[in-house]
């Protein structure tokens, strides 16, 4: 089953913009529906065609299925912060977003890693729309944890946990979350962040 955006999720863009960046948003209540094995290899398959610098591709993805793989859900989910367990736990899907911080070419340092790795999860979130699918990325996670849950190993680094499925309905939320859940979609304007011929800050 896949549910639409709701039409207050949908961003107020004042320029036009791509429905599925309209309708890309993070929602915390999701559906029980599984996210099916075609629609995670789509949402993946965006992540690989990334641009990255050099073509490193230094992001990786440990996917936990609830379903299928009980136990290492929860051992992502035991790694997020007490504010994401409150509602996280719902999602089908949780991934941990993994980047190579060295160039598998000669080893050197690659400062960009982190930067291509939050494009390959954009390139995620921005697929997932039409496919009736949100992805929530989470910043609030015990990097450290995670390594050892995973044995993640040197020269690579836990980047953000993520929240995956068919938005569910607000009403399933505590209160609290709720309303963060129906508030209004602000952003910047652009002439806040937008310099043309220099920097204007």
């Amino acid at each position: 089953m896949q549910i639409a955006t709701p039409p207050d999720r949908e961003a107020p863009a004042e320029h036009p913009i791509e429905a599925n960046f309209r309708r890309r948003w993070s929602p915390r209540s999701f559906a029980a529906t599984p996210v099916t094995g075609a629609a995670l290899a789509s949402l993946l398959e965006a992540a690989r065609w990334s641009a990255s610098c050099f073509n490193a591709q230094p992001w990786h993805f440990v996917v936990l299925r609830k379903q299928e793989d009980a136990a290492g859900f929860d051992k992502l989910f035991g790694c997020l912060s007490a504010n994401n367990q409150a509602w996280a736990g719902n999602a089908p899907v949780l991934m941990l977003a993994v980047a190579r911080t060295t160039f598998a070419a000669d080893g050197s340092p690659n400062r960009y890693c982190w930067y291509d790795t939050g494009a390959a999860v954009a390139n995620m979130a921005a697929q997932a729309g039409p496919l009736g699918l949100q992805v929530h990325s989470m910043a609030g996670f015990d990097a450290a944890k995670a390594r050892d849950a995973f044995a993640i190993p040197a020269g690579f680094d836990p980047v953000c946990a993520l929240a995956i499925g068919h938005p569910g309905p607000a009403e399933a939320l505590p209160e609290a979350l709720k309303l963060r859940e129906t508030g209004p979609r602000v952003r910047r304007k652009q002439e806040e962040f937008v310099f043309f011929g220099g920097w204007q800050g």
